[in-house]
């Protein structure tokens, strides 16, 4: 659940410029405050460091401030602060922060947390006019549904009531409320609004996905990073919670079992260095990219091993090329090292599941489709079981086109950013 107050703005402090290691990339910073336990550390470890929800509770106390980076479709720097400290002693000005969440535990005594949301909301106001305010009123999972929307509601109306009566001014401070738990969709939820509100290329991502959803008869689209599970952008319909547990879910099945089935590049193993190596002058396949069985038998002409289709286009145009591909680098060691044009392009899978495929004979029933569009984001769309089946070639062909858009975005915010060169 999600409430906000005042308006937004739409400018946002410049991110930071991260100088390490020689890579002058532009990271977009979120400050994470609240009390001791209230989950802060839990929060972006489940997102981004794969952790179980159930193994959260093992999670040691934070005693000093946590820098963190995270590559999404843009670069995030996350600062996980102690629940002791001010934003007086950060030794940081909150002009570098484009966002600042803070966490109040929905369990805990919740006068102390809310004195010091009002606090940090003044300063930050006085600081930094343009940052985003979000508070996460989390662990939403330990309470009932009516306890939680109580407690949710009390949490809101009393942080506005004090800071009404602190001053007129900051009753028009904009605050977005969310609700959220690590054990359901609820917390991938509100951090995908939240880093919507940091990606520049937005409305652009949002006129690709609805044109697809057009051109292809889906009813809903996401554009997903594929590690944390957070969607970058949607189409102009509303997000239902329901559609959005279910593509998220599909996702996980999908990082879960995909690195099982992905394909193999051809890797040659190195050749020893006692082993000798064919010095014929006819054009021969090195010993190191031979079966094992016919290794021994390298010192006559052996026949080519299948190679990858760059390389049978290049060994097309020659005996020249046939003998450079013939003589892979070996060094004077013996051993060989497979030519560059052996590497394989982006691969870009694909899959589909019918949510209720007993109903795809009757015509009705919708179907999830995964696809790769570039090696952080995937499209997710739900298509109907019947337009799915008698039109997917149309559908994979506007994929290709709303891939070739969305890496043209991508290409420009890398070069924005500095990370493409």
């Amino acid at each position: 659940m999600t409430q906000q107050y005042g308006s937004t703005s739409s400018l946002s402090p410049p991110p930071l410029v991260d100088a390490q290691n020689g890579n002058d990339i532009m990271r977009t910073k979120i400050l994470l405050l609240g009390m001791r336990r209230s989950g802060k550390t839990s929060i972006q470890e489940v997102l981004f460091q794969d952790k179980l929800p159930k193994n959260a509770f093992y999670i040691e106390r934070t005693t000093r401030v946590s820098k963190h980076t995270y590559d999404t479709i843009i670069p995030l720097e996350i600062w996980d602060c102690p629940g002791d400290i001010s934003l007086e002693t950060l030794d940081a000005p909150l002009s570098q922060f484009a966002t600042l969440i803070f966490v109040i535990d929905i369990q805990d005594l919740l006068q102390p947390p809310i004195n010091k949301l009002v606090n940090v909301v003044i300063t930050a106001y006085q600081e930094n006019p343009h940052i985003n305010l979000e508070v996460f009123v989390h662990k939403a999972d330990a309470l009932s549904e009516e306890y939680r929307m109580e407690n949710f509601r009390y949490v809101q109306q009393r942080i506005l009531d004090e800071l009404t009566d602190i001053s007129i001014e900051y009753d028009q401070i904009p605050i977005n409320f969310q609700l959220t738990s690590i054990h359901d969709h609820s917390l991938h939820d509100a951090f995908s609004r939240l880093l919507q509100k940091s990606i520049e290329s937005l409305p652009y991502l949002e006129d690709l996905l609805n044109v697809f959803c057009a051109n292809s008869q889906s009813s809903k689209a996401f554009l997903f990073d594929i590690r944390s599970r957070l969607y970058v952008a949607t189409d102009a319909s509303p997000v239902d919670p329901p559609t959005h547990n279910l593509c998220s879910d599909y996702l996980l099945m999908l990082n879960a079992f995909g690195p099982l089935y992905n394909p193999q590049r051809h890797q040659p193993p190195i050749c020893p260095r006692s082993e000798p190596v064919s010095r014929s002058s006819a054009p021969s396949t090195p010993t190191s990219l031979l079966p094992t069985s016919q290794r021994s038998h390298a010192t006559t002409p052996a026949p080519k091993s299948p190679l990858s289709r760059s390389s049978r286009n290049s060994s097309n145009q020659g005996s020249q090329s046939q003998s450079q591909s013939a003589s892979v680098a070996s060094d004077s060691r013996g051993s060989s090292r497979a030519p560059s044009h052996l590497s394989k392009a982006l691969f870009y899978p694909s899959a589909s599941v019918a949510l209720a495929p007993s109903a795809t004979s009757a015509g009705v029933g919708t179907t999830i489709a995964y696809h790769l569009i570039t090696s952080q984001l995937a499209l997710l769309a739900l298509i109907p079981t019947a337009v799915f089946d008698a039109r997917r070639g149309l559908v994979e062909y506007n994929v290709v086109f709303f891939r070739e858009g969305v890496q043209e975005i991508c290409e420009v915010e890398e070069d924005v950013r500095g990370g493409g060169g």
